[in-house]
């Protein structure tokens, strides 16, 4: 299917304000769990923009920034999983695999950016000298829009001014390519999670873990909503049982009084 001007805009607008949140991490509406969404409800599939999503979300999910490092960009990876997914008729995983090259893009001209708007601290050091409050909040801002409107730039002519040289170097792949990258899809969100265990899994949580993938292997369920169900009622019960240790032990006096 092919993606019309008006779509290419939308999702270009889509971009924009999703790369505003993804500058301030208010809302963390640049999630691909989200964007896909709202992706697929501007190209008019919103159950190809919740699929797309969730696998995006998964793949992504502990790829995080912290300190000099910066990961491939999830906003652009969402929107041109959609995308691909929607022009080339793949599937959500082999069009996650086929968009990674975009999400890397992303993360070179935000590294790009980041280098060049280092070139205005000293600008915003003579502001700060003095005292103006309103002028260092207009530098603050107006960086955020151009590093927003490069993403929209980036998005418009991924989704629409070259969606047909993409179209045509998917539709050349052969099947066992496609089937490649959807594998790599599949796998990547296996691969997502395993970096966010990495950083929040305690040896105390391990046994929920397994308790959750014993569940989900070995017991027929039409989706994981039951499971999710169950974690929140151990998470819940766990929270009490603590709350409740604390509050005995805070109580015990050494004088028995």
């Amino acid at each position: 299917m092919e993606i019309t001007l008006v779509q290419g805009l939308l999702l270009s607008l889509l971009a924009f304000i999703c790369s505003l949140d993804q500058q301030a991490e208010v809302f963390l509406i640049f999630r691909p769990i989200v964007v896909c969404f709202f992706s697929g409800i501007i190209l008019g599939d919103v159950q190809l923009g919740l699929s797309a999503g969730a696998v995006a979300e998964l793949a992504y999910l502990g790829l995080l920034t912290i300190g000099g490092t910066v990961p491939p960009n999830p906003l652009i990876a969402g929107i041109m999983t959609v995308v691909i997914s929607y022009t080339s008729g793949v599937s959500a995983e082999a069009a996650l695999g086929l968009s990674l090259p975009f999400a890397l893009l992303g993360q070179w001209i935000g590294m790009i950016l980041s280098t060049v708007y280092s070139g205005l601290m000293p600008i915003a050091d003579r502001i700060c000298e003095r005292g103006d409050v309103a002028a260092l909040g207009r530098l603050v801002i107006l960086s955020a829009i151009g590093k927003s409107l490069v993403t929209a730039v980036i998005i418009f002519l991924s989704a629409y001014l070259i969606q047909e040289p993409i179209t045509a170097l998917v539709e050349k792949f052969p099947e066992w390519l496609i089937h490649g990258f959807r594998v790599a899809g599949n796998l990547l969100p296996g691969v997502g999670l395993a970096l966010l265990l990495k950083v929040m899994l305690k040896i105390d949580n391990v046994a929920y873990l397994f308790i959750g993938f014993l569940i989900a292997t070995y017991i027929e369920m039409g989706n994981v909503l039951p499971i999710a169900i169950l974690a929140v009622c151990i998470t819940f019960l766990s929270y009490i049982n603590s709350r409740d240790q604390k509050a005995y032990d805070g109580g015990v006096d050494d004088d028995g009084i």
